[in-house]
């Protein structure tokens, strides 16, 4: 038995011995094989590193090459700049060089022009001294023949000319008091057209007129109707009178309103339009023209004070400055010519250091006293003061709306403001309508008067008849003569025409020498 495990321990060792020894055969093998090939590993990385070198060797040379020729590029262009600044400071230096040198001339040149100068004041100082003593001795050697002093000599002539200037003042004052007369005469007119205009006489047909144009003459009887019918409810809708006559293509709105006339001409125009024609139709269309003309009374008005930059302004007020909008005033659309009185009024003030804004709404309100919703007898200026106090404007607002016509007394500096740009508004050429035959009529008339003068060769009416330029023969009349030329046509002017506002006489006198060269 112990034999047998002693045997059996011998072959287990022998087995594993066996084992062992085999085992590490393998493995011998095996380090062999994993070493050689890690040779051959490193060789290749070797072989390709070595190649990596080489490329990167050869682009870094490449840069350095392509880097050494910029560098020597940009050095050479940098010399050539050096080179040009070089010359360009050589040259200035020769250019100032020359300066200095032409200074320095000039100075020298200076000093003895100076040194001449100097010597010539000395010359003049002495020739004015010699003409003293001459013309003292003149004057002595004068009073001696003329057995009058100096003093007695210069009385006589200070009467002289006190006796002339005597008789020119008569002369003016005589032009001012029949200037005075004249403005007054204008002023009457100024009340009695406004008059006019407001009470919408029939002489006012201009103001009061709309025309109303249709395609052909088949749609007036559609527009008067069975029995009339149709116009009749027209007429009784929009309180317009309705001509319909023989005037082709025409229909003629009569009123005073203007806001009704509008009414009634945009009627006219979609009832055309719609073609049903009927007074049930008319009604509605003009009820609703009516909103439409509120509401663009409105827009017109709010327009205005946003476009002036006017804030704060009644809701009222607003609406009675749109309403401007379709009324005139002597032929001048009384919106534009609020506009311009504001603009105006607001230069004015702020060159005369005062409040601009407060000036422009004084200027837009002069005249909301011609747009009230009532009839009133009272002065427009009073009427627009009372709407301004009503709704809450600055009491020099209502002063300058209220004195610009001098109804009341201005105690403001705004007043007289608003009352110079009212007028400069109205009276500027063009401004305001006039007959155009009346107005050629009264040109010709005026250069007629010019030509009737002796001595005068051509008359010209200029500035829209406000200045007459009057061309005299210089052989026939002298200087003095043209003075009083002038004078006697002014005379003339206002003794025998009608005008507005005032003209101003020139008279040229010029003498021409013509000689020609054969």
């Amino acid at each position: 038995m112990m034999t047998t495990i002693i045997a059996a321990v011998i072959a287990l060792l022998v087995g594993g011995g066996v084992a062992w020894v085999v085992a590490s055969k393998n493995t011998s093998t095996k380090t062999i094989e994993m070493e050689a090939k890690a040779e051959s590993i490193l060789s290749n990385a070797k072989s390709k590193a070595d190649a990596y070198k080489r490329e990167r060797e050869l682009e870094a040379k490449e840069k350095f090459h392509k880097l050494k020729n910029e560098h020597r590029e940009s050095s050479r262009e940098k010399e050539k700049e050096l080179d040009n600044r070089f010359h360009d400071v050589k040259r200035k230096e020769q250019s100032l060089d020359s300066k200095i040198q032409n200074n320095s001339q000039k100075e020298k040149e200076l000093d003895a022009v100076k040194k001449n100068l100097a010597s010539q004041v000395e010359i003049v100082k002495t020739k004015q001294d010699e003409l003293a003593d001459q013309i003292s001795a003149q004057i002595s050697q004068l009073e001696k023949i003329a057995g009058l002093s100096k003093e007695d000599a210069k009385t006589q002539m200070l009467e002289a000319v006190a006796k002339e200037a005597h008789t020119e003042a008569l002369a003016q004052q005589k032009m001012i008091i029949e200037e005075a007369k004249l403005t007054a005469n204008k002023d009457a007119k100024r009340m009695i057209l406004q008059t006019i205009q407001r009470t919408a006489a029939e002489q006012a047909i201009e103001n009061s007129v709309t025309v109303f144009n249709i395609d052909n003459d088949d749609i007036k009887g559609r527009i008067i109707g069975r029995e009339g019918r149709n116009i009749r409810a027209l007429e009784a809708a929009t309180g317009i009178e309705i001509i319909v006559d023989d005037t082709p293509e025409a229909i003629i709105l009569s009123g005073f309103d203007p806001v009704r006339r509008e009414i009634a001409r945009l009627s006219l125009h979609r009832l055309v339009a719609d073609g049903r024609i009927h007074p049930a139709r008319i009604e509605e269309i003009v009820e609703k023209t009516r909103k439409d003309i509120n509401q663009e009374i409105n827009e017109y008005g709010e327009k205005t004070v946003i476009d002036l930059g006017i804030n704060g302004l009644h809701p009222e007020l607003i609406r009675m400055v749109g309403r401007m909008r379709f009324r005139s005033s002597y032929g001048q659309n009384l919106l534009r010519h609020s506009r311009e009185v504001a603009n105006l009024c607001a230069t004015m003030a702020a060159e005369f250091g005062l409040d601009a804004k407060r000036a422009k709404r004084a200027g837009l309100l002069h005249d909301i006293g011609k747009v009230p919703d009532s009839d009133s007898e009272m002065p427009h200026a009073l009427l627009g003061m009372k709407l301004c106090e009503k709704f809450g404007e600055h009491p020099e607002v209502c002063n300058a709306v209220g004195a610009h016509h001098d109804e009341i007394e201005m105690t403001n500096l705004y007043a007289p403001i608003v009352q110079s740009c009212d007028a400069i508004s109205g009276s500027r050429p063009g401004a305001r309508r006039e007959d155009s035959e009346n107005y050629i009529k009264r040109l010709q008339d005026l250069e007629k008067l010019a030509l009737s003068f002796e001595g005068v060769e051509k008359s010209f009416a200029i500035q829209a008849g406000r200045e007459l330029r009057v061309i005299i023969d210089s052989d026939a009349l002298n200087d003095k003569q043209a003075d009083l030329l002038s004078f006697d046509i002014s005379q003339k002017i206002m003794k025998e025409m009608i005008y507005p506002g005032q003209i101003k006489v020139t008279v040229i006198r010029e003498r021409r020498a013509v000689a020609y060269a054969k």
